[in-house]
C-alpha cells in the first residue's frame, strides 16, 4: 500500500513539474509586480528557490517531518510562499494558542478549491464550507441532532453489536491461530458502524464498497492540498488539477447514497433512527434556518464516512502498535481493565469513564501519532500575530505533529509516556488553558465536531483487544514508520499480530 502510495505521489509530482513551465511563465508576463514594499513586517521566512519558493518543501513526503525540521532551524512562526501563494507555518503551542483565541473567528474558512458538483471537496462539503449560514446550521445540526450526546446515547446498541462482531472475528482467528492485520479490521469495525449509524441498516450491504471509497481519499486529499497552491496561477491558463480523480470517487459515492436516500425516503411513516433519517427531516423543513438539498445531504455524509473511518482505525492501529512495542506499559493497562471490567464479561464502551489509565495511553498515542498532523485554515482578514502582520488571504498551516512534540512544552517529548496525562483533570485543565499544546482534533470552531465518537470507537476497540487476548508478532518490534504521501497519519507498514486469547468466550 506505501509502495502504492509512493509512486501515486510520484506521478502527479512529474505532473506538477510540467506544470511549473506555464508557471513560469505567468510570473514572468502576467504577474504585476508591486513596485512599492511592504510597510508591515511579515513573520521571517526560510531561504528559498527562484519562482517556485518554498515548493519543494510541501511536495516532501512527509510534509509535517519537514515542516518540523524547517521550525526548528528558522522559527515557530514562519512565512512560507509557493509561488505569489502565501503561507504562514505556525509549529509553536503559544502561537497556536493566540491564533485560535484571538482570530478563531477570522480563521473559520478553509478557503480550498471545490469542483462544482462533486460531493468530496464540492460546493456542497461541510468540509470546505466557508464560514458562514451553511456551515453554522449544518455545525448546529451535527452537534445537537447528529453526534451529540443524545444521539450517540441512542445509537449506542448498534456501537455495542459491532464491537461483539469484532471480538467474535478475533477469537475465530484466535482459535484457528490465523495472524489478523489489526489496521483492517479497525477498519470494519468503525466503517460498519458509521454505516449503521449514517445510514441504517437498509444500507449495510453498501458498507464493503464504502470502505473501498474511503481508502481512495486520503492521498487525493493531499492532491486537493497541492491544487489549492497551484490554482491560482494555473485557472490562468484553464488548467484544472485532479478533477477527473475527484469526480470519479464522487460519482462512486453519489451512487451508493443516492440509493440510500431513495430507500428511506420510502420510508415516511417510520420515525428517524439514524443520521441520513435526521437529515431528510431538515431537508424537508420548510421553516429550517437554512434550506439544505439532496447534495447537502450526501456530501455530509461523505465527510462524515471519511473522517469517522480512517483517521480513527489508524489511531487503533496505532495504539496496538505501541501496547505490543511497550509491554510494561500493556500489562498495566490491562491490569486496569482486569481489576474494572473483571474476566467474565466483555469490554464495553460505559467502562471507559472508569480506566484513566486506558485514557491517559490513548491521550499519549494522539499526542505522538496525531490523526491529522497539519491544520490548515484562511485568514479571511489581515491581522497581527506574535508581532507580525499576516496579510488577509493567507492560507494558515498549523502542525499539531510539531506542537505535541515540542521539548519546550512537552517533557521528554520523543518518548511514549502516558503517564504525563495521569495529572488530576483539574490540573490538565489549567495547564490547557494556560497553553494550546494538545490538538489532536484541531481547535476551535473548525476542530473536529466527532471527536467524542472517535474516542468511543478507539477506547472500546482498544479495549476489547486489551482485555481478551495476547497479541504475538513474528518481528522483534513493530516498525514505526509513518506511510509516505498521505494527509492523514497511518503506518507505512500494517501490523500482523496473531491474537491468543485470555479468557474464555465472553459472548456465551
Amino acid at each position: 500500500m506505501a509502495a502504492m502510495m509512493i509512486v501515486d505521489f510520484q506521478n502527479y509530482f512529474i505532473f506538477i513539474l510540467l506544470c511549473i513551465f506555464s508557471v513560469l511563465c505567468y510570473h514572468l508576463f502576467f504577474m504585476k509586480q508591486k513596485e512599492s514594499k511592504l510597510s508591515f513586517d511579515l513573520p521571517p521566512s526560510p531561504p528559498s528557490l527562484p519562482i517556485i519558493g518554498h515548493l519543494h518543501i510541501i511536495l516532501s513526503l512527509l510534509i509535517h517531518k519537514s515542516l518540523q525540521k524547517l521550525s526548528s532551524k528558522y522559527g515557530p512562526l514562519l512565512h512560507l510562499r509557493i509561488f505569489s501563494f502565501p503561507i504562514v507555518l505556525v509549529s509553536s503551542a503559544s502561537v497556536a494558542e493566540e491564533i485560535f483565541k484571538a482570530q478563531d473567528v477570522n480563521v473559520s474558512s478553509r478557503s480550498l478549491p471545490t469542483s462544482e458538483g462533486s460531493l468530496y471537496f464540492g460546493s456542497s462539503s461541510f468540509i470546505t464550507a466557508p464560514h458562514g449560514d451553511y456551515w453554522k446550521f449544518m455545525k448546529k445540526l451535527i452537534t445537537t441532532k447528529l453526534l451529540g450526546p443524545h444521539p450517540l446515547e441512542r445509537s449506542r446498541g448498534i456501537r455495542a453489536d459491532e464491537v461483539k462482531l469484532f471480538y467474535s472475528n478475533l477469537l475465530d482467528k484466535a482459535m484457528k491461530k490465523e495472524r489478523v492485520n489489526i489496521g483492517e479490521e479497525a477498519m470494519k469495525l468503525t466503517n460498519n458502524s458509521m454505516c449503521k449509524i449514517l445510514m441504517g441498516k437498509v444500507c449495510v450491504e453498501d458498507a464493503e464498497r464504502v470502505r473501498g471509497l474511503v481508502a481512495k481519499t486520503d492521498s487525493l486529499t493531499k492532491k486537493i492540498f497541492l491544487a489549492s497552491i497551484l490554482r491560482r496561477p494555473l485557472e490562468k491558463f484553464g488548467i484544472s488539477l485532479f478533477k477527473k480523480e475527484l469526480m470519479g470517487v464522487s460519482n462512486r459515492f453519489d451512487e451508493v447514497l443516492e440509493r440510500c436516500l431513495v430507500e428511506h425516503e420510502k420510508k415516511q411513516e417510520e420515525k428517524g433512527v439514524d443520521v441520513m433519517d435526521v437529515l431528510i427531516e431538515a431537508y424537508r423543513d420548510e421553516n429550517a434556518e437554512f434550506k439544505i438539498t439532496r447534495n447537502h445531504i450526501k456530501a455530509l455524509l461523505v465527510d462524515l464516512f471519511i473522517a469517522g473511518s480512517e483517521t480513527t482505525s489508524n489511531i487503533i492501529e496505532w495504539t496496538m502498535a505501541e501496547l505490543i512495542n511497550n509491554p510494561k506499559i500493556l500489562e498495566k493497562l490491562r491490569g486496569e481493565i482486569d481489576l474494572v471490567v473483571g474476566k467474565t464479561r466483555l469490554f464495553q464502551e460505559t467502562d471507559l469513564p472508569n480506566l484513566p489509565y486506558l485514557q491517559a495511553v490513548l491521550k499519549e498515542v494522539m499526542r505522538f501519532h496525531p490523526p491529522v498532523p497539519l491544520v490548515v485554515r484562511t485568514f479571511q482578514e489581515g491581522c497581527e500575530v506574535n508581532g507580525f502582520y499576516i496579510p488577509e488571504k493567507t492560507t494558515l498551516v498549523v502542525n499539531g505533529y510539531a506542537i505535541m512534540r515540542d521539548p519546550d512544552v512537552w517533557e521528554y517529548s520523543e518518548e511514549f509516556k502516558p503517564e504525563r496525562f495521569l495529572a488530576s483533570s483539574q490540573e490538565e485543565d489549567k495547564i490547557r488553558e494556560t497553553v494550546l499544546k494538545y490538538i489532536p482534533f484541531g481547535s476551535g470552531r473548525r476542530g473536529c465536531p466527532g471527536s467524542n465518537l472517535a474516542h468511543l470507537f478507539i477506547g472500546t476497540a482498544v479495549g476489547v483487544m486489551v482485555q481478551c487476548f495476547d497479541w504475538r508478532i513474528e518481528e522483534e518490534r513493530v516498525n514505526m514508520d509513518e506511510a509516505a504521501g498521505a494527509v492523514s497519519l497511518s503506518m507505512a507498514h500494517r501490523v500482523h499480530a496473531t491474537p491468543v486469547t485470555r479468557n474464555r468466550d465472553l459472548l456465551t
